[in-house]
């Protein structure tokens, strides 16, 4: 084993690395500028139309997408405005509707007010005139008393009845 390593030993060439070595620089520089020059070529003609391409997607998608996120905006602020108005009419037939009942519960209030003072009103005339009957019961029943009352006295003042129609003529007098 030690023939072979020291025939590998000798084999070597002594020098530089061989891509540093400046033998093997226009070679070099050759295949460089080939492999360059296809890389261009390839990147130009294949890659960056692709990439370009989809740059040029991107941006159209991009502006579509803006256009129709500003007509959804104008759309649902026209709708906005529409659930608003409708909004708007809806409170005011209520207001509406409201102030009619309103005025017609104080029409039937009103109403029913005016029957109620009119049996109230038939109510007092008629309370009115049981009182004046009753009144009118109760002086006739005074002056049958006050008369009776007024001869007694006069009997037992006098020790004499008084005559009926002169006693009934005093407190005639007096009660008017």
């Amino acid at each position: 084993m030690a023939t072979a390593a020291t025939k590998t030993e000798t084999q070597v060439p002594k020098g530089p690395f061989p891509p540093f070595a400046g033998e093997h620089f226009p070679s070099q520089i050759l295949w460089l500028a080939i492999a360059f020059g296809l890389l261009y070529l390839l990147l130009a003609r294949v890659v960056l139309p692709r990439v370009g391409a989809i740059f040029a997607a991107r941006r159209d998608r991009i502006a579509s997408d803006l256009d129709q996120a500003g007509k959804l905006k104008n759309q649902s602020e026209a709708a906005i405005a529409a659930y608003e108005k409708s909004l708007a009419d809806a409170r005011a037939r209520a207001q509406a509707t409201v102030a009619e009942h309103q005025q017609k519960l104080a029409a039937d209030n009103e109403a029913r007010r005016k029957e109620l003072e009119a049996a109230l009103a038939e109510k007092l005339a008629e309370a009115e005139r049981r009182i004046e009957n009753t009144r009118s019961a109760a002086m006739r029943e005074v002056r049958g008393i006050a008369v009776d009352a007024a001869a007694a006295i006069v009997e037992r003042l006098i020790g004499a009845a008084p005559p009926k129609p002169a006693v009934e003529r005093a407190v005639d007098a007096a009660l008017h």
